[in-house]
């Protein structure tokens, strides 16, 4: 990353009339959380089933408690806390900076930072619900118990994640392609930008754009400002900047 670069995107931040983020694993990963698809990726890992199997509806519905082994021990770090970018992203929002958080994250430290605003594409490990009853339950109902957990009516209690192989929330697509339709800055960061359908959303922006990301994307070429660089850095300089 050049001295300049945080810089920019303070200014770009100041000049802007409405700035969205959009993020994607690698915003999660200075907080301990092991994005997907790296080196030392969740899906580069050696389990018995391909992690994408695993993690499907079908799989849920055949192999429940299979499935919570897995998800317990792989996709939920209760302890997980938010780090310098999910900080600066919240104090942006609260000063007026950022319109909104878009995140293919399921960790919820967006909102533990404080963001408000947030449309979670692939839903969020905080919220789960009976299969049965429609009661809902928090983090607790899953991590506190062993084998499938159950609501007290007896039901099969589901995480509000997107698995493989089913559709993501009408509602938030809506909520997300608004934000993204009406800000003039769009932030992009830690994400390779290789999930879709959640890609997509930003496919057709034709507006101001930052991309923070280690690794190339498909859009750097449309970038008025490229980052190569750990994302928390960058966000905690540029909003040290604004403050100045």
């Amino acid at each position: 990353m050049t001295e300049n670069q945080p810089a920019r995107l303070a200014q770009m931040l100041r000049e802007a009339r409405s700035a969205v983020f959009f993020g994607g694993a690698g915003v999660s990963t200075e907080s301990g959380i092991p994005d997907f698809r790296s080196a030392d990726g969740l899906y580069n890992r050696r389990y018995t089933l391909p992690a994408e199997t695993i993690l499907s509806h079908e799989y849920f519905v055949e192999e429940t408690e299979a499935f919570y082994d897995f998800y317990r021990d792989q996709m939920l770090m209760p302890g997980a806390r938010p780090n310098a970018a999910h900080i600066a992203l919240a104090q942006w929002e609260k000063e007026g900076k950022l319109g909104a958080v878009i995140t293919q994250n399921i960790d919820g430290l967006h909102q533990q930072a404080g963001s408000r605003t947030v449309w979670e594409l692939h839903g969020s490990v905080h919220r789960n619900h009976c299969m049965a009853c429609g009661k809902a339950h928090g983090l607790d109902a899953v991590t506190e118990s062993r084998g499938v957990p159950r609501c007290q009516c007896g039901g099969i209690i589901k995480p509000d994640v997107v698995l493989y192989g089913e559709g993501l929330d009408e509602i938030v697509i809506q909520g997300a392609l608004d934000a993204i339709a009406h800000c003039d800055l769009l932030i992009i960061g830690g994400t390779s930008l290789t999930v879709y359908p959640a890609a997509g959303f930003v496919q057709g922006y034709r507006g101001r754009l930052v991309i923070i990301n280690k690794s190339p994307t498909g859009m750097d070429r449309r970038a008025d400002l490229l980052i190569s660089a750990p994302i928390g850095q960058t966000l905690r300089e540029a909003a040290d900047m604004l403050k100045g």
